[in-house]
């Protein structure tokens, strides 16, 4: 059975037409024939949504019950029995009642495909996976229903419903999105615009990743290699060598010209797996690439004008910058090089040669270390020296051999000599050897002279294998030792990089590693302490150095204090303090200096965050109190304004139960009003540390009814049980009532139709419970502290309900008489709110 295509509209808020223009697609498609079913659309209220829907056959939905309430879902089993060739199924990321076969929305969409039904559906950017938690950055309210990424990645069309953020805020302003009472809270808060502008461009991002995805999936199934320039893309090879930062801010600056093109930086290692490239320059460089925005590649290859111009193929990379030749003019006629060679291979790719101060000038590297130990060489010489005499002793007393076996006895001394030695003692021995040859076993003998061509092309062929055996075995040597030089470092960095990883604080872990490795006494970073202006400070100045971290025995505290100094960048210098590194090693540490920068800003960007994030939070509960109190405040103003208004008009005479009720109203609203200013003006006090608590002897008896009394007619149900031998409770009988009067109103507020709350008290361990019961929906258990955050109400998506301070205000209260505030699960579903106080005869101070 094939399976069925899935098609989601993309929008970046709520309101974009994301359901309209699935229905009309949904219309279109039954205009065309097609059997088209409407499973599940919701319309939020919005009438040119509802009548987009006209006369398309709709599923009725499946109504479950969870917690005493009834929900509707997509009748899942009905589809599948129905089988339509396309059904509709609004909000992707949804999470279904418990209860139904699968948890999320998604998994049902999932099933409808493989049954072979198509599936028209749609999503908000900000239900994605991987954007969550950037959506709730930058609009401060957390998504919790999200859709993993490879769900709407894996849809065969995925198609973005865009709109300006000045049009979609007047369709708010309108009316066509929320209703009137929601509109100014929206506007001030998650429709700002420049929410909807980030969320926009959050999303045509997002779509364009898509885009490339399928671009590449098609270019590789049709095997197509050559570069579609769809995207700007520029790739700058790095050698590893000084003039790398050169070449990324010149790919940098081209990358700039072009509105969102990338920037790739690629090294070609040598697939021999040998040390080439200076590890320390890649580490910076790639530092330099990463903090302009664009991504470090590193690919392996012998030819690097082939890897070079394949790994930017791959990527399909536009432009590609190369660093002009170091090799001297001498070396560049003999061989074109890497510029030149990738400049003729690269076909429509273009390739900047950019020069640098290092062009031309060779490739002043180290120079090539010793293959062999100093021993080995002097016994190499010495063989050389005493060998060959013996051996020409031993072949003169042997009788009846040719020429030709004296040849052959002599070459494999030479490469005896070769194996131990190297090159040096072997080509002393071959020299020895073609003399010792040529006068005691060439005729004419004891002479230089060689009379016989023959002889003299076998001396000839001699030195020519020796030569060549000894250089091989010397270069052989030499690449042993380099790779166990490249496995003994990698082996390092790896060692050094996992206990960064594994660390907290990766700048003292980098440099405890480091010590640790090389064995020394002390490492310290240092920093040069900027001048009045913000500026590096200069280096010989009594205190220029400021030292970031360090670990040892007496770090240094400047760079002449210590045995070896590693510059990192003008600023940030590593001191080593115990003794010389040898010129092998600093290359290795060199490596490590330039990770400490990366651990040092990680670190200074994690105390950035820290320090923001009270900044922040701050914020985010300014504007929510402000968003919040202006619903509050004018509620309770507009009604109040209104009744006295009503009551002052000379046009209208009421009679004395509607001056009444036009008076409650007045009275009630400003009751109110005055419960938000005090509740306000109490939290600051809390916060700010300045509550005035007088604590006396008080009875929950005396202080429950006072706060039953205060919330008016909506407590009168609230039932309650204290027994009349309770303790009285340690309590400043004003705050008290304040506490009791949030917590019920709060137990009144999600109690359901004709269950109201219980009030029930009992003592024990000398505190005093009073428990509120409530029977509404409750709260899950990971969410209980997520209740007393101030200016919140869990689950609420409006500002209709309040500011959210009533259970935070409470449990400061409580905490501030000594007590405490904790919830509980009611048995049987529901929310129980626990107040414990001291008991008055357990106060300490009596």
């Amino acid at each position: 059975m094939p399976r069925g295509e899935l098609r989601i509209y993309l929008g970046a808020a709520p309101g974009v037409g994301k359901t309209y223009a699935m229905l009309e697609e949904a219309r279109r498609r039954a205009e065309r024939g097609t059997d088209v079913l409407v499973g599940l659309v919701e319309t939020h209220g919005r009438p040119h949504t509802a009548a987009m829907i006209g006369d398309l056959p709709v599923l009725p939905r499946r109504t479950l019950r969870y917690r005493d309430a009834e929900f509707t879902e997509l009748d899942l089993d009905a589809v599948l029995a129905r089988r339509p060739e396309l059904v509709v199924v609004d909000e992707l990321a949804h999470t279904n009642v418990p209860g139904s076969r699968h948890g999320k929305r998604w998994q049902d969409v999932q099933e409808l495909l493989d049954a072979g039904i198509s599936v028209l559906s749609t999503v908000n950017v900000q239900h994605l996976e991987s954007l969550n938690d950037v959506v709730a950055r930058i609009t401060g309210t957390t998504q919790r229903e999200t859709v993993p990424d490879a769900v709407v990645r894996a849809a065969e069309q995925v198609e973005l419903v865009d709109m300006t953020p000045e049009a979609l805020r007047r369709r708010m302003a309108h009316g066509n999105i929320y209703r009137p009472d929601r509109i100014d809270a929206a506007l001030g808060n998650y429709f700002r615009v420049g929410n909807l502008t980030a969320l926009r461009e959050l999303a045509l991002l997002w779509l364009a990743d898509k885009v490339d995805d399928q671009l590449d999936r098609y270019r590789a199934q049709e095997g197509i290699s050559a570069t579609w320039e769809a995207r700007e893309r520029v790739v700058v090879a790095l050698t590893g060598g000084p003039e790398g930062e050169t070449l990324i801010r010149r790919a940098a600056r081209i990358a700039a010209r072009s509105k969102g093109a990338d920037l790739l930086a690629v090294h070609v290692a040598r697939d021999d797996g040998l040390a080439g490239a200076d590890p320390a320059q890649l580490a910076r460089q790639r530092v330099l690439v990463e903090s302009l925005g664009g991504s470090y590649h590193q690919v392996l290859g012998g030819d690097v004008p082939a890897a070079l111009l394949d790994f930017a193929r791959g990527v399909n990379a536009t432009q590609l910058v190369l660093g002009a030749s170091r090799r001297g003019r001498f070396a560049q006629l003999i061989a074109r090089g890497v510029g030149v060679t990738t400049t003729a291979r690269s076909g429509a790719i273009d390739v900047h040669l950019v020069t640098h101060p290092q062009a031309g000038r060779g490739r002043r590297g180290a120079g090539m270390p010793a293959a062999l130990s100093r021993r080995r060489r002097l016994l190499g010489f010495a063989l050389a020296v005493l060998g060959l005499p013996l051996l020409t002793l031993l072949l003169s007393v042997l009788p009846d051999l040719t020429l030709t076996n004296d040849i052959l006895i002599f070459l494999a001394g030479v490469v005896g000599v070769a194996l131990v030695g190297g090159l040096w003692p072997a080509l002393v021995a071959a020299l020895g050897g073609s003399l010792l040859l040529n006068w005691f076993f060439t005729p004419p003998y004891r002479t230089l002279t060689i009379a016989e061509a023959d002889n003299l092309l076998a001396l000839g062929v001699f030195v020519g294998v020796a030569v060549a055996v000894s250089w091989v075995v010397d270069v052989a040597a030499r690449r042993t030792r380099e790779a166990a030089r490249a496995a003994a470092d990698a082996q390092t960095l790896a060692t050094v990089a996992g206990g960064v990883l594994s660390g907290e604080r990766p700048l003292p872990a980098l440099l405890d590693r480091l010590r640790e490795t090389f064995g020394l006494r002390a490492v310290s970073a240092l920093e040069l302490v900027p001048d009045a202006r913000g500026r590096p400070g200069r280096t010989h100045e009594e205190g220029a150095w400021r030292r970031v971290a360090s670990v040892g025995v007496d770090p240094a505290g400047s760079p002449g204090a210590g045995e070896t100094t590693v510059p990192v960048d003008d600023r940030l210098t590593v001191v080593l303090s115990g003794r010389r590194l040898e010129a092998a090693d600093r290359r290795i540490v060199e490596a490590f200096a330039a990770q400490a920068a990366v651990a040092l800003r990680q670190e200074r960007l994690a105390e950035e965050a820290a320090t923001a994030r009270p900044l922040a939070e701050a914020d985010r509960l300014r504007t929510a109190l402000l968003a919040a109190v202006s619903h509050d405040l004018r509620t309770p103003l507009a009604s109040a304004k209104a009744a006295v208004s009503s009551l002052r008009s000379p046009d209208v005479d009421f009679d004395p139960e509607d001056r009444a009720e036009l008076l409650a109203t007045a009275d009630e609203s400003l009751d109110r009003l005055g419960r938000l200013v005090a509740n306000l003006l109490d939290m600051s006090r809390l916060q700010a540390g300045a509550l005035g608590v007088t604590r006396t002897a008080i009875g929950l008896e005396d202080a429950v009814p006072l706060a039953l009394d205060e919330l008016g007619p909506a407590a009168a149900d609230v039932r309650t049980d204290i027994p009349a031998d309770l303790p009285a409770v340690d309590a400043d009988p004003g705050l008290l009532e304040r506490v009791l009067v949030n917590i019920v109103a709060n137990a009144l507020r999600h109690s359901p139709a004709g269950q109201p709350p219980t009030l029930t008290a009992s003592s024990h361990a000398g505190q005093v419970e009073l428990r509120v019961i409530d029977t509404g929906p409750g709260i899950p258990e990971d969410r209980w502290e997520h209740v007393f955050l101030p200016f919140q109400r869990l689950g609420d998506r409006d500002n209709q309900t309040g500011v959210g301070l009533g259970l935070a205000l409470s449990r400061g209260l409580a905490e501030a008489m000594g007590g405490s505030i904790t919830p509980e699960t009611t048995p049987g579903g529901g929310l129980t709110m626990v107040l414990r106080l001291p008991a008055a005869d357990e106060r300490p101070d009596r």
